[in-house]
């Protein structure tokens, strides 16, 4: 319930952005979106914990699987939608389909639900941990690699943002761990609260743009559910891809959970911060954010089923 919460409040800062677009004026709402960022990514760094990630490292087989998924798999398969979209790598809603599959994993829905379902607790949380800080150099180099020469992407601007918001105040979290990490995991529910008001601002921020320029309205409501169509196949393939992948390489049942429900989340924090970070205050950068926000909607609803579906299994 509270993640259906946490999705409310999205749709109701959409509404907001919708009505009151310009009021993104009355707060310096970039540099507060700024430091947030900085800030989302200091409080990770603090949060991770040694002993839980040293313990999901020997599973290095799911590793691979997740990663190759999550990082390569993902992308490749947005790159195969590309003949979907009439203006290819011109067209805004595609480069915002491709945009989500670079993606790192989610963090705490993704442990909750593989706890919840009785898989690997200690292979998903190293995982989900682990995607994150691979994603904030991968979805930059996907995105730099794809768009570098067809879009207005300066990618060594893109990466002294990157290293001033994100990778600095993750080194800095990780570096104060020992002083202040039992802190940050005590008050992790706070810390997730403060998150998610970052990222609320930045979709208000996000979407006040979109609106002001008119490009939302510009999306015809066939397309918009074409995209639906598109980010639901997307799921299907890959969960069930990776449960009959698991099955050929032997993973026992909570290797295959771990498997499945890692590989495929995708951030809805990592993509909203990214948008920022890559794209700035671009007019699309609402546009940007409608996939990630369908997907995240899809495969809170899903992957809850599915993991009530294993809960409920046999356990010799």
């Amino acid at each position: 319930m509270k993640s259906h919460g946490f999705i409310g409040a999205i749709f109701l800062a959409i509404g907001i952005a919708y009505f009151f677009p310009q009021g993104i004026d009355l707060l310096p709402l970039k540099t507060i979106t700024d430091i947030g960022i900085g800030l989302i990514f200091f409080f990770y760094g603090l949060k991770l914990s040694p002993a839980e990630f040293r313990a999901g490292v020997i599973n290095y087989r799911v590793h691979i699987v997740i990663h190759v998924t999550t990082f390569i798999v993902f992308p490749l398969l947005c790159l195969l939608c590309l003949p979907l979209f009439e203006d290819g790598l011109k067209s805004d809603l595609w480069i915002a389909l491709f945009f989500l599959g670079t993606l790192p994993s989610t963090v705490s829905s993704s442990v909750v639900m593989v706890a919840l379902a009785k898989g690997n607790l200690p292979t998903a949380i190293f995982n989900a941990s682990l995607s994150g800080l691979i994603g904030i150099v991968a979805t930059p180099l996907w995105i730099g690699f794809i768009l570098g020469k067809s879009a207005d992407f300066d990618f060594l601007v893109v990466m002294q943002k990157l290293c001033l918001q994100i990778i600095f105040p993750l080194a800095l979290g990780l570096f104060l761990q020992r002083y202040f990490g039992r802190f940050a995991r005590k008050y992790g529910k706070q810390l997730s609260l403060f998150d998610k008001t970052t990222i609320i601002l930045i979709i208000y921020s996000s979407f006040s743009n979109s609106f002001t320029s008119d490009l939302i309205a510009s999306v015809e409501l066939d397309e918009l559910l074409k995209m639906a169509a598109i980010v639901l196949v997307l799921f299907f393939v890959v969960f069930f891809g990776l449960a009959y992948f698991s099955k050929i390489i032997g993973f026992n049942t909570e290797d295959k959970i771990a498997a499945q429900f890692c590989g495929t989340k995708k951030s809805l924090v990592h993509g909203s911060v990214m948008v920022r970070v890559l794209f700035g205050n671009a007019a699309n950068s609402g546009l940007l954010l409608l996939p990630i926000m369908l997907y995240h909607s899809i495969q809170l609803i899903l992957v809850a089923w599915y993991a009530e579906k294993y809960r409920k299994r046999k356990i010799d």
